[in-house]
């Protein structure tokens, strides 16, 4: 299968099952941080949409432990930046229909909790097609270090993600299992 082809059957599969409660394991995401000796504070997450798996309490945790969280906003030329944002400030919705921060504090995650449509063994992932996150890892690897964490549920597993020069194989992805 093509990229297009297991996109539209992972996320038709996605939205029929309608998975309200991701159960996390805090530790787990907290000792991935450790072990990679992450010291960095900023926390690049996203909004939940379309079915994503639903990370906001995992942003919530964060921001208790006095982490700072930014979330991705879509800019010209299928650019992307990440901007602080709390658990408690609005979100204004984009075109493509997910919300976004109404800061305009430019922030470099040093950890990038990544949205994913489907993913296979080598971490390799596809999103919805615009190329955001690869172009987005791309650019800020040239800035800093930056540990990617994809979150997906299990089912979104496939035998092999067709790859070319322009993907980036995520460091972990995190399941439901």
């Amino acid at each position: 299968m093509n990229k297009s082809q297991i996109r539209k059957k992972i996320l038709r599969i996605r939205k029929q099952k309608k998975i309200k409660k991701f159960v996390f394991n805090f530790d787990l995401i907290s000792n991935i941080l450790k072990r990679k000796k992450i010291s960095g504070k900023i926390i690049g997450g996203y909004y939940p949409y379309n079915y994503e798996v639903d990370i906001l309490q995992i942003l919530e945790k964060f921001e208790e432990k006095k982490f700072i969280i930014t979330l991705p906003k879509i800019k010209k030329n299928s650019q992307m930046n990440f901007y602080q944002w709390s658990i408690n400030d609005p979100l204004a919705i984009n075109k493509f229909g997910i919300p976004e921060p109404i800061s305009k504090m430019v922030k470099y995650p040093d950890v990038l909790l990544v949205p994913l449509v489907a993913f296979d063994k080598n971490f390799n992932r596809i999103g919805y097609g615009g190329g955001f996150y690869d172009r987005y890892i791309n650019k800020i690897k040239k800035k800093k270090n930056v540990l990617t964490i994809g979150f997906a549920y299990s089912f979104q597993k496939v035998k092999k993600i067709p790859t070319n020069k322009y993907d980036i194989r995520l460091d972990f992805i995190i399941t439901n299992k």
